[in-house]
């Protein structure tokens, strides 16, 4: 579906060409809604823009410009040059409101678009090591993920979901001397718990229901039984994230297990790889990566004195499974103690022969959780860290989503717990939901049964508004996805419901005097109820029906 400003850029852009012999991408054009409405619909600043390119002044490019744009293959009514070089559109009045029939007719569809080109695209959130529960930061990291991959999936882009699984190294070997060391407890053994294990309620859970299921068998440590309790440990662990995500609505299309990966030798393989490529070299008994020849501000060590791999190494062989499964464009989200990991990673994407720009990394920030103006660490309940499953249980699945979501990734953010929980306006997802459930009452109370065939009784100031912003739906999905930002949705979701709000506050929708015109307004406030509820969805929250 070709939008309003698609049109317009298309005509600008053919204008240019025929005008001054230019080629310009379509997607340099800018094309606005003037904040004074009587500057018209639409107003783009294209003639000052280009102005140096094309070698005019921008008053006498805008003249030709007017002259030239095929008013007809726009649907434009009217132009008009304005200050140093604006062009402001005013638009056919049946160019807005086709939007009407054609948000109703594609539903759930509406906001597609094929901006993403089917960019093979893989987004890699949340993996948490599986040895606790999932705590604040990997919260944000799973909202924002998985909004950005619905997103993008909207825009075209084919997209894998991938959770990395942590499952081999230290963190899990301590996992399972903890489980033991509970697990000998629930019999009576006393054993203490390692000084570096893991003291979690969730861990003891996990003991007594081995303990329920095998009985006494594994009381005897050994090598066998330690194995026994961390591929255990692992797989309970795994299964309890798993089923917070979905809770959560955050699911996967791919686990992939870090010691799959050293079991098949890639490990050893990619440092072989690296070695063969000419970028490796052997000091102090270490094995060392050229990373300085990528950019990165020193080399760093891949097998260390002892003949043990650092962590850097695993994660190459796992970016080299990426490439190796035809990604075109790998995107990572890490938390900010990562920050320094970045350029060490892209230096090996480089070293393979890749463009360093085929893996991205988005940085998630510090989130604190803030209750009547006082940070809240530690859970009231279990004496530690909150987890995601209790601020779910206090606040709420789709406050919990909005409120991640809401504020750009790169920025420390604040969770306003008092805040999530008001039934007000002052709480955006209320005040977007609210707007949800206020027109699908409407739309439930209308006796109002009237054929429409046009929508040419749509004149008032705020029908137009609304109109406009429903028409914008698309170009923000893109560009949301495009600049892997679900906070732009979020701000879309604000302002139509705002526009929602003012028009219902300004035009009477069911008037039995003015069936025709009452018929016509239901079904803009079907768009807008259609346009709302697929804005909700991608960023994982609900659209109520009734509140």
């Amino acid at each position: 579906m070709s939008t309003i400003d698609q049109q317009l850029k298309q005509s600008i852009a053919k204008a240019i060409q025929d005008a001054f012999q230019v080629d310009v991408a379509i997607e340099d054009i800018i094309i606005e809604i003037p904040k004074d409405k009587s500057h018209g619909d639409y107003a783009t600043n294209t003639a000052m823009k280009f102005s140096k390119v094309i070698g005019n002044n921008p008053r006498a490019i805008a003249q030709t410009l007017v002259d030239t744009i095929d008013t007809e293959a726009a649907n434009i009514a009217s132009m008009e040059i304005a200050g140093p070089g604006f062009i402001n559109f005013k638009m056919q009045s049946d160019s807005l409101t086709r939007v009407i029939r054609q948000v109703i007719e594609l539903g759930d569809n509406y906001g597609y678009n094929d901006s993403g080109k089917n960019l093979k695209i893989n987004c890699e959130y949340v993996s948490a090591n599986p040895t606790g529960d999932l705590h604040l930061g990997h919260a944000r990291g799973a909202a924002w993920g998985d909004a950005t991959t619905r997103l993008l999936k909207m825009s075209g882009y084919d997209v894998t979901r991938e959770f990395y699984v942590n499952d081999a190294g230290n963190q899990v070997d301590n996992l399972a001397r903890s489980l033991y060391a509970r697990y000998a407890n629930s019999f009576g053994k006393q054993i203490e718990l390692p000084e570096d294990g893991y003291h979690g309620p969730d861990v003891k859970e996990i003991a007594e229901t081995i303990a329920k299921e095998y009985g006494d068998a594994y009381l005897e440590y050994s090598d066998d039984v330690h194995n026994f309790f961390k591929k255990e440990g692992i797989r309970l662990e795994l299964e309890k994230l798993k089923r917070d995500l979905k809770n959560f609505r955050v699911e996967f299309d791919v686990f992939t297990s870090e010691q799959s990966i050293r079991d098949a030798g890639l490990v050893e393989k990619a440092v072989e790889t690296l070695d063969t490529l000419g970028y490796v070299y052997e000091k102090d008994g270490a094995v060392w990566f050229e990373t300085t020849k990528f950019g990165d501000d020193k080399d760093r060590v891949l097998r260390k004195n002892d003949g043990s791999f650092t962590y850097l190494v695993p994660d190459i062989a796992y970016h080299i499974t990426k490439l190796d499964r035809g990604f075109e464009k790998m995107v990572d989200f890490l938390g900010a103690d990562h920050h320094g990991y970045i350029p060490r990673l892209k230096a090996s994407i480089e070293a393979l022969g890749r463009d360093a720009d085929t893996l991205e990394v988005d940085i998630i920030q510090m989130v604190r959780l803030v209750d009547n103006g006082e940070e809240v660490k530690m859970s009231k309940r279990l004496g530690n860290a909150i987890t995601l499953r209790e601020l779910c249980e206090d606040v709420g699945v789709d406050a919990a989503r909005y409120f991640f979501v809401q504020r750009a990734l790169d920025t420390h953010f604040d969770f306003d717990v008092n805040l999530a929980k008001k039934q007000t306006n002052e709480n955006p997802v209320f005040y977007a939901q609210y707007a949800h459930a206020r027109i699908c009452s409407i739309l439930r109370s209308s006796t109002i049964d009237e054929t429409v065939d046009n929508y040419d009784l749509l004149t008032h100031e705020k029908e137009l508004e609304l109109l406009k912003y429903i028409h914008e739906f698309t170009n923000v999905v893109a560009d949301a996805a495009k600049n892997r930002a679900p906070n732009k949705m979020c701000n879309y979701i604000q302002k139509l419901a705002s526009l929602f709000h003012s028009f219902y506050g300004a035009c009477k929708v069911i008037d039995n005097e003015h069936p025709q015109r009452s018929a016509q307004r239901l079904d803009l406030l079907r768009a807008c109820q259609i346009t709302l509820r697929n804005a909700l969805w991608l960023i994982g929250v609900e659209a109520p029906e009734k509140m």
